[in-house]
């Protein structure tokens, strides 16, 4: 039997939502072991000036509990 947990992150990019997930995905598992899986949340963006500044996502990683 597997036990998983779900964290929730929040995750920045300067260039895209899709690089914001990666960047997480990847932040995440430096310090998480068993990572199966994420879903994003939420999603939003900062303004600059009128410009789109920085993207962000609300993710919710799962791992799997060590036995």
């Amino acid at each position: 039997m597997s036990v998983a947990k779900v964290i929730e992150i929040i995750a920045s990019s300067g260039k895209s939502f899709d690089d914001a997930v990666e960047e997480g995905i990847k932040e995440a598992c430096k310090t998480l072991n068993g990572v199966t899986g994420a879903w994003v949340a939420d999603q939003k963006v900062t303004v600059k000036d009128g410009k789109v500044d920085e993207y962000r996502v609300v993710l919710r990683v799962t791992f799997v509990l060590k036995d």
